[in-house]
């Protein structure tokens, strides 16, 4: 694709099935792969990514969860096919000869429930059965069955999902990548300064570079970057980044089981963390969502929420784990909406701006389904495999939120 420096005449002779996506992370390069492979094979897919190093990319300083268990149809659906798409990525990857590996283990989610929370966690597991989700309502007995050490005296029930896990979070961004390449996708290394636009559509990109590219279809999937890149094309979204606390810890000795993704009621929530090594020390990686942390850049960990809002909770809950050592911290970043989903499709206003972002610390989760969904939109103008009208980009315009009680 001939760069362009502005002119008119160049955009009308561009190639019309020219997509270019913004962002590059997991994704942005989910919808590049789904766009070249499969049914799709768009003839031109750009990723423009300014740092392809992903240090700050909210996927690769992800946890890597990956569940069934929401309370709303769309997310149910979306996850559901997710799920479906991550049990065979490392087959996918191993046929495309790399030796990336995301590691999906699926050992299941499970939701502690307390009295206060039972009646919407029984609303949960039905709506979730009716859709054919993979969910046990679990009683205590049974809790312990899949994690013995667990304080459970205020426990009435919980909610396992046996098909739900984690993976590798940097390596499954890596894993998109490598597989929206191999596709056929072109990656450029720019920061997108200035959009190309043509009696009320959306033709193009400008460059730090000094080039510009025109397409047919421009996907903002920058995360936490959306609202500034947005503005440059007179759009307004309601995306903020919004730091989040991460934790590894030693465990005291080599654990006789591997712990399950366990959601405290608290909200503290932790998973194991397999050695990648013989001999390597067993560890957990721990993470809570504070609901009242300031929007903002901010990357610093703050050390001490280990000791005053992780720690207390978590030995509270198995007080076995009172010996374990603190390894390390770090902050990532939600890219959040007023609703905590995201938002999908074409913006109306703006023909040919497409977004894909404000996951709300769900972007690895809902990839593979992102990638699916908006892919048949670009190339079919519809989205009829997986329904995206839950996640409107005007829905905050009407004053129509978009609920699911299922986020942590």
């Amino acid at each position: 694709m001939p760069s362009l420096v502005g002119s008119e005449m160049c955009i009308r002779d561009r190639t019309t099935d020219h997509i270019v996506i913004i962002g590059g992370g997991i994704v942005g390069s989910s919808i590049a792969y789904h766009l070249c492979s499969g049914q799709h094979t768009a003839t031109a897919v750009t990723v423009i990514e300014r740092d392809p190093s992903y240090r700050r990319a909210s996927s690769y300083l992800a946890m890597g969860g990956i569940r069934q268990q929401f309370s709303s149809t769309a997310n149910i659906r979306f996850a559901q096919h997710s799920i479906d798409f991550y049990k065979g990525l490392d087959d996918k990857l191993a046929a495309s000869k790399t030796d990336i590996r995301v590691n999906f283990q699926q050992r299941g989610y499970l939701f502690l429930v307390n009295a206060a929370m039972a009646k919407r966690f029984e609303q949960r597991y039905t709506l979730q059965k009716q859709l054919g989700a993979s969910i046990e309502r679990l009683n205590v007995e049974t809790i312990h069955a899949h994690a013995p050490d667990l304080k459970l005296d205020d426990i009435v029930f919980g909610l396992f999902g046996p098909e739900d896990g984690y993976a590798h979070s940097k390596a499954a961004l890596s894993g998109f990548r490598h597989l929206a390449i191999t596709a056929g996708a072109t990656y450029r290394t720019a920061t997108v300064t200035g959009f190309i636009t043509e009696h009320g559509r959306v033709r193009g990109v400008r460059l730090d570079t000094g080039a510009s590219i025109a397409a047919q279809a421009i996907v903002c999937a920058v995360g936490a970057f959306t609202k500034p890149l947005a503005a440059l094309a007179g759009i307004d979204l309601p995306i903020t980044p919004v730091r989040q606390h991460l934790f590894r810890c030693g465990l005291p000795c080599s654990w006789s089981y591997r712990f399950p993704m366990v959601i405290d009621p608290s909200g503290v929530h932790w998973r194991h963390e397999d050695p990648r090594q013989p001999g390597d020390q067993d560890r957990i990686v721990v993470a809570y969502t504070k609901l009242d942390e300031p929007p903002g850049e901010n990357f610093d960990c703050d050390m001490q929420r280990w000791n005053s809002e992780f720690q207390p909770a978590l030995i509270a809950r198995l007080p076995a784990l009172a010996d374990s050592v603190l390894v390390e911290g770090w902050a990532g970043r939600y890219a959040m909406t007023p609703d905590h989903n995201p938002i999908l499709g074409e913006y109306p206003k703006q023909s040919g701006f497409y977004i894909a972002s404000g996951f709300s610390g769900h972007g690895l989760m809902m990839a593979p389904a992102t990638g699916r969904a908006m892919a048949d939109l670009l190339t079919t103008g519809t989205s009829n495999m997986l329904d995206i009208s839950a996640f409107d980009p005007e829905r905050f315009t009407r004053g129509e939120l978009f609920w699911d009680d299922a986020m942590i």
